[in-house]
Order: C-alpha cells, then sequence, then structure tokens
C-alpha cells in the first residue's frame, strides 16, 4: 500500500496534468464560445451605475439579475407604465442575449399583450412594429442560426399583420404598405435595381431595404421566383421571406419542419388575400391610396405543390392537409371562375373532382359549383337573401369596373345572371289556371335589369355612394354622362364593352 506522502504526490501530479491539458483547450473553448455567440461582456447600455457595475462583477449570475428585471417588468405591464418596461425589457436582452426564447417572449409581449391594451388602434402599431424589430434587428443579431427566432418573426408578419383577428389590422397593413412602397414602388419589384442600384433613387431604396429592414434583395428575388410572383406590399411575402431566410440558416432537419409550415400556411393566406389594388385617391401624406386585397391567382400551381410537399414530407399529418389542399382546389376552381379564367378554372375544378372523389358532388359542373357558392344553399326560397346574394355579386362586380379589373366585373356579371336564372328555375312550380297549366314563381325575384339599376343607382349616389373619383371612373368604364346618378333599369349598360360570347344580359 502506497505510503500518503506517495500518495499526495500522486494526486497533484494528476492535478497539474489536468490543469494542463484545460490550458491547452482554452483557447479553443474561447473560440467556440465566440462563434456560437455565448460569450458576452460588454456592459448594460443606459443603465445606473449600481446595476451596470453588479452585472460586470457578479458575471454568472447575470441570469439572477434577469430574473429580478423581469418580476419588474411584469408588474410596470400591469400598472401600465409601458415605457418603463421597455427599458427594463432592453435590459434583460443585454443580459442574456444568447437565449432565444427572451427575444420571442418579450416580442411576443409588445405585440399582442401590450398593444392589444390600448384603445387607439392607430397607437398600438408601434408596439407590433417594435416586436418585430426586436426579432429582426436584434435577437437574429445574436442567434443568427436559431429557428425560434426565424418561425417568431414568420408569424408575427403571417398572423398579427397579415391575419384579422386584431380590430387595428387594417392599420398595421396600410402601414406597412406605406413603408413598402418606399422601397418595392407600386406594381412588380424591380429586383435588378435593388441588387445594382445604378440612381440615387434605387440607391436609396436599396440601403432601406438593406440597413433598416434588414433584408438581402438577392435573397428576396430568389424568394419571389420560387414562390411567388409575391406581393411585397403585404405581409405574407415577408412571413415567407424570413422563414426561408431560416432554411438558410438552420442545420437541424427536425427544426427546418417547423420554418417549411411557415412557408406552407403563408402560401395559403397568399394565395386567399396576395393581390394588392390601389383605389381611390391618396389618403395621407405618404401617397398611399386606399386599396383592396384579393386573391393571388398566379400562384395556384405552386400552392398545390406545396400541399404536395407537405403531404410527403409529414406523413403523420397527411389526412389534415389533404383536407386543406381539397378546399383549396376547390377555391382555386372558383376564384379563377369569378375572375373570367374559366380554362384554367375548369382545370383545377377536374383536378379536385380526381383527386378527391367526395371534392365535387357527382354530375356538378363547374357552372353549378360557382352559383351554389353565391349563398351556400343551393335551392334557397327567402326572396330576401337571394336578392342580398344577388345585389352582393353585383356590386362587386361595379367595384371592380371602377378600379379597372374588367375581368372580373365580367366574370361576376355572368356569375349572377347564371345565379338568377337557377333560382328562378327551381323555385318554379306548376299551377292550373282554367284549362291550362302555367308556371309560377314562388321566389318572384326582380328582374335582373331592375337589380341592376337599384345596385347601380345606389354607389352612384353622391353621399352615400363610392368616392368621386371611382363614381368617375366607373361612369366613363360604362359610356355613362359625367354627373349621372339615376339610371333606369333599360338604360342599364352592360357590364363591360368588351363582353365574352357566352355573357348576355337578361
Amino acid at each position: 500500500m502506497a505510503s500518503p506522502r506517495l500518495r499526495k504526490l500522486l494526486f497533484a501530479a494528476v492535478a497539474a496534468a489536468a490543469l494542463a491539458a484545460s490550458a491547452l483547450v482554452q483557447d479553443r473553448l474561447h473560440r467556440d464560445r465566440d462563434a456560437l455567440g455565448l460569450t458576452r461582456t460588454a456592459a448594460l447600455e443606459n443603465a445606473p451605475p449600481v446595476l451596470a457595475f453588479t452585472t460586470v462583477a457578479l458575471g454568472g449570475f447575470r441570469g439572477l439579475i434577469a430574473n429580478a428585471l423581469w418580476i419588474r417588468m411584469n408588474q410596470l405591464q400591469e400598472d401600465g407604465q409601458y415605457f418603463e418596461m421597455v427599458q427594463l425589457a432592453d435590459w434583460i436582452t443585454k443580459l442574456t442575449p444568447t437565449v432565444a426564447q427572451v427575444w420571442v417572449h418579450l416580442a411576443w409581449n409588445m405585440a399582442y399583450n401590450v398593444s392589444v391594451q390600448i384603445p387607439d388602434l392607430e397607437a398600438r402599431w408601434p408596439w407590433v412594429r417594435r416586436g418585430i424589430e426586436l426579432l429582426r434587428d436584434e435577437g437574429l443579431r445574436y442567434n443568427p442560426r436559431d429557428v425560434l427566432i426565424y418561425r417568431e418573426l414568420g408569424w408575427h408578419f403571417q398572423h398579427k399583420m397579415g391575419a384579422d383577428m386584431d380590430d387595428a389590422h387594417w392599420v398595421y397593413k396600410r402601414a406597412w404598405a406605406a413603408e413598402m412602397s418606399r422601397i418595392f414602388g407600386d406594381g412588380r419589384p424591380d429586383w435588378d435595381a435593388l441588387i445594382n442600384p445604378q440612381t440615387d433613387e434605387q440607391r436609396e431604396r436599396a440601403r432601406l431595404l438593406r440597413e433598416v429592414y434588414k433584408m438581402d434583395p438577392a435573397i428576396a428575388r430568389r424568394v419571389d421566383e420560387t414562390y411567388g410572383p409575391l406581393e411585397w406590399r403585404l405581409p405574407e411575402a415577408h412571413a415567407i421571406y424570413w422563414a426561408f431566410l431560416g432554411l438558410e440558416n438552420t442545420p437541424n432537419e427536425q427544426q427546418r419542419i417547423q420554418l417549411r409550415r411557415v412557408i406552407f400556411q403563408s402560401m395559403q393566406l397568399a394565395f386567399r388575400r396576395g393581390r394588392f389594388t390601389a383605389v381611390g385617391a391618396p389618403v395621407d401624406e405618404s401617397g398611399l391610396r386606399r386599396f383592396e386585397i384579393g386573391p393571388n391567382l398566379e400562384i395556384v400551381a405552386k400552392v398545390h405543390q406545396a400541399f404536395e410537399d407537405m403531404m410527403r414530407d409529414e406523413p403523420e399529418y397527411r389526412d389534415n392537409i389533404a383536407t386543406g389542399h381539397k378546399n383549396f382546389l376547390r377555391d382555386a376552381s372558383y376564384f379563377l371562375y369569378t375572375h373570367n379564367r374559366e380554362d384554367e378554372a375548369r382545370r383545377w375544378f377536374q383536378t379536385a373532382r380526381t383527386t378527391y372523389t367526395n371534392a365535387i358532388p357527382e354530375g356538378r359542373t363547374l357552372d353549378d359549383y360557382a352559383v351554389a357558392r353565391v349563398t351556400e344553399v343551393v335551392g334557397e326560397t327567402s326572396r330576401d337573401r337571394v336578392t342580398a346574394a344577388l345585389e352582393g355579386l353585383l356590386s362587386r362586380a361595379y367595384f371592380s369596373l371602377a378600379i379597372g379589373d374588367e375581368d372580373q366585373a365580367v366574370a361576376l356579371h355572368r356569375l349572377a345572371a347564371r345565379a338568377w336564372e337557377r333560382y328562378a328555375r327551381e323555385t318554379e312550380y306548376r299551377v292550373t289556371r282554367g284549362n291550362e297549366r302555367v308556371l309560377v314563381d314562388r321566389v318572384q325575384l326582380d328582374p335582373l335589369p331592375a337589380l341592376r339599376s337599384r345596385v347601380l343607382n345606389r354607389l352612384l349616389e353622391p353621399q352615400e355612394g363610392l368616392e368621386p373619383l371611382l363614381a368617375a371612373q366607373l361612369l366613363t368604364a360604362l359610356r355613362l354622362p359625367p354627373g349621372t346618378t339615376n339610371v333606369a333599369p333599360a338604360q342599364v349598360p352592360a357590364a363591360t364593352n368588351r363582353p365574352p360570347a357566352t355573357f348576355q344580359p337578361r
């Protein structure tokens, strides 16, 4: 048995060897920590001297300080002291910059929890924008490969700004569209000018995109070519951009599934509401006009492919995705039909029928299906509801004509005519009068010219109708004299000066 002295010498040798080994790997550990963003030693900015000193002195105890600040921040939020809360949030992120959950929670808190407590809808936008900036400008700076931040950033665009769950969602959309119009203009983006700007104006737009919004125009063009054409004035395109960028920076395949879902969901939304149409005169000093959003029919094939890719990549959810795919194919058929693109509508209608046997009732044609979508109740016998459905179609048709969407105007007028005929036919029955059997319409719809006249006169009414510019554009499209406010049923012109051969006003 070794003597105590020998054991001490042995232990000392082992300790010395361990210290020498740690010294050999210390530099490598420091380099790895820096590369992974795990080292953070800068003092807090704008913090009280005691807090700044304590933070540096305690080092590894920063987490305890962050917890104390977090408790205080929650109390300030409950008391409605939002600006003081923001300062504490800033300190918390500086204490724990590499913890992605901190950035995600604080951004969510500002964009979702704080914003909705503000009754002034216009005043909510700065909080939503600040939540986005926290993730985009700061969170990704310290966590460039963290899938959670990319996913949450995409979700803020997709859900908070893009969806209609918040009463102020149109405020967010208008504000974002005004900002993006400064960069992308009023139509399709000029990617070459953004990537290689030649003029002062182009250089300023490229600078804003890169420095303020932290977007790379070359990557944005790849996104547009892969999933678009997209409307970059609307939030769904930006949700896709940040999820795509996350895929480029996230090596973990399991985590990449979350980003693919953001892209998949945002493409569905872009299909339904990804078309931007400016209407009327500018509404504010930014020069932005009021705008309508509608389906982006140019990406139908790519959304269809996205559904098939998701069913292949996530077989455990195949049945749920297939249900959404079936509804998408039916919607694509209807939207294309109501935008006067019947050949494409029939192709996707047939795809729906052959892919899912229960997608379309047996024997129903595309025309029948489109008419059934008008009120969702085929054979409806309420005169008021049928009339409201038809007037809704006609109102939308005239509005489309006023903003220059002639194809949709033609298609909606044609659909209204076919719906009128369908309802009239399904509500007729025969009775005996004298020595003969005659047809009686139990719904007794107004004649279609009368419906057109009523809707048109409502839109041309100076006080309650369209704004003057749109009313003037509608009169021009219909070749009616300027200032006309009343048109008799017999004088109502066709919906457009170039109706298709199948469109015959009754």
